[in-house]
């Protein structure tokens, strides 16, 4: 018999995996969708099995201040809040086991999910491997992370009131991020390393007019520079190689975020960016296979928006699994 090791000592109980069984529903992915997938699945009574490669709890651990997630009106700390989640998840019979998710394949009814720990038979699966935000290419931008380099405006904004921020990127999501930041911000510079931005043209308009925004253009980040907090930015001249240190309290990266779906390429339907697509259930092209949390193609990825993701994939696989008993 081959077994997964805890994962989380405060998700453990004395029954360990038996990957000679076929579990109900297989999640994977611990963050906000995963584990509320998981109470979903646990109350329900299924035989499920949660997978996570790294640590529990998703990107909303990094960030000191989660002021948007109901029941919390002082706020909190992503990674309290996330060790809430495990809290009640742990409560309906969750385990957390450690395991890379390599390839995923369905034969007949049976989902055969290939991971770093053995191979996992599930009759349904909840796939909520989230998104990784793009890196700058600076060398302290860990370091800062979540200390003043931030990458989510709707998150983050209001603890940056009256502040100077800077936008690294010229997209849509870039300006959007602006825009939002201009209503809390004292002022708001937006890099971009090309001459010119790739927003639509209606946007560029509306952020150009914004007498709170400037753009720097023809400039890349080098080094951020600070003590325990952001302090500054060194930029780099694209054209002319000539540096200077912008001083400013926040960095919002909008680069780009890659979503985690290497091992669906080739298996369900996915959107020109990568980002799985899903009918209303959360189910994807495949039968039986559902997608949630950030992963997953949508408007808004927050916090609340997974949890409500996670909610109606195990409900819909639930469905699933008592249709295929029919």
């Amino acid at each position: 018999m081959e077994n997964f090791d805890l994962f989380s000592e405060d998700m453990s109980s004395n029954r360990k995996a038996d990957l000679n069984e076929v579990f109900d529903l297989a999640i994977l992915g611990a963050g906000p969708a995963g584990l509320t997938a998981s109470i979903y699945a646990g109350r329900a009574g299924l035989k499920f099995i949660l997978v996570e490669r790294l640590s529990s709890g998703g990107q909303i651990v990094f960030s000191d201040q989660v002021d948007n997630y109901p029941g919390f009106p002082e706020g909190i700390s992503g990674s309290q809040l996330m060790e809430r989640f495990e809290k009640q998840a742990s409560k309906f019979g969750t385990q957390i086991f450690s395991g890379e998710v390599r390839e995923i394949k369905k034969s007949d009814n049976l989902f055969l999910i290939e991971t770093s720990s053995g191979t996992i038979k599930s009759r349904s699966v909840i796939y909520a491997m989230g998104a990784d935000p793009m890196k700058l290419p600076v060398p302290e931008e860990e370091r800062f992370r979540g200390k003043g380099v931030s990458y989510c405006a709707t998150c983050d904004a209001a603890f940056f009131k009256d502040k100077i921020v800077c936008v690294v990127g010229g997209g849509d999501t870039a300006l959007y991020d602006a825009l939002h930041l201009s209503r809390f911000a004292k002022n708001v510079i937006v890099l971009h390393r090309r001459d010119k931005l790739r927003a639509v043209k209606v946007l560029q308009d509306i952020v150009k007019k914004n007498p709170r925004i400037e753009l720097l253009l023809e400039h890349i980040p080098l080094h951020i520079i600070g003590n325990k907090k952001v302090e500054g930015l060194e930029v780099e001249n694209v054209k002319t190689r000539e540096s200077k240190v912008i001083n400013i309290d926040g960095i919002f990266v909008a680069i780009g975020i890659v979503p985690n779906t290497l091992p669906l390429k080739g298996i369900v339907e996915l959107d020109e960016k990568g980002f799985i697509k899903t009918d209303l259930n959360m189910e994807t092209s495949v039968q039986g296979l559902f997608a949630a949390g950030d992963v997953r193609a949508t408007p808004l990825r927050q916090v609340v928006t997974a949890a409500s993701d996670g909610a109606i994939a195990a409900f819909s696989a639930q469905k699933y699994l008592e249709n295929l008993e029919r």
